[in-house]
């Protein structure tokens, strides 16, 4: 890894029509040269930068073609990165594929999940990098350039993410941001497990200092507004000892009822 001194933006030739920029946003100094060599053979111009500020400046100067973001970055995390760049209108059709070393299946779901187009483990070839690079570009490039409205709907539950409204039993109700964003996370990784320390990273953001007991509070609070009987949760349930996860079958209305959790909050 680099210090921040690294950081500098690459001296690199304008976009060429056609769309043909890629950011590379990886901190490890010989990586990215390795990254930028291939790309540039292989007719992309590219540039770099070594943490997570520095490319969200960039992309404000000029949208690039697609992104290729590390998520070990030093401030703001590459999820971090991610998030911003498909929360902001400008940027949410921009393609990003993640390249990490965090190789798990709930690490690639997670990344997939939070709006990453592929999820490439390192270490990685040069050439298989370039491949799934305009892979990317060939899915991406058809896509039409009106974002698809986002909607979430089972059984009880119904969620509009481009509205931020949510609805119990055809009722509103209201969330705050945070508890929605918890939500959106939940319902996007159903019927996983996931520790405190994973939501506190993906929905919080490594930029912040936040304990995690953060998280039991906000998931009782959300518990209050979309169970049935937040004593005896059914949809967030904890997995003692381990985490919380999202029930989604509990929300089959053809499913007979099922029986209550016995759970409590303390993990």
């Amino acid at each position: 890894m680099v210090a921040a001194s690294t950081d500098e933006i690459s001296a690199a030739a304008p976009a060429r029509p056609g769309g043909r920029t890629v950011l590379v946003v990886e901190d490890d100094r010989d990586l990215s040269e390795l990254i930028r060599l291939h790309l540039e053979q292989d007719g992309f111009v590219v540039r770099a930068v070594a943490d997570g500020e520095h490319a969200l400046e960039v992309v404000k100067q000029e949208v690039p073609a697609l992104v290729l973001l590390d998520l070990m970055l030093p401030g703001i995390s590459g999820l971090d990165v991610c998030r911003r760049l498909r929360g902001d209108g400008g940027t949410a059709q921009v393609p990003i594929a993640i390249i990490s070393a965090r190789a798990t299946e709930a690490d690639r779901i997670v990344g997939l999940e939070m709006g990453a187009d592929d999820y490439i483990t390192k270490p990685f070839s040069p050439r298989e990098l370039v491949a799934r690079v305009r892979a990317v570009l060939r899915r991406t490039r058809h896509t039409p350039s009106a974002r698809p409205h986002e909607t979430y709907e089972r059984g009880r539950l119904r969620i509009d993410f481009d509205t931020y409204e949510v609805f119990v039993d055809d009722r509103r109700v209201e969330l705050a941001l945070r508890e929605f964003q918890l939500l959106r996370f939940f319902v996007r990784a159903p019927n996983r497990v996931f520790d405190r320390a994973h939501i506190l990273e993906v929905v919080w953001g490594q930029s912040l200092h936040v304990e995690p007991r953060t998280v039991d509070v906000h998931i009782r609070r959300l518990r209050e507004r979309i169970e049935r009987d937040e004593t005896h949760p059914e949809l967030i349930v904890t997995v003692r000892g381990v985490g919380y996860r999202f029930d989604e079958h509990a929300l089959d209305p053809s499913l007979p009822s099922r029986r209550r959790s016995a759970s409590s909050d303390a993990v």
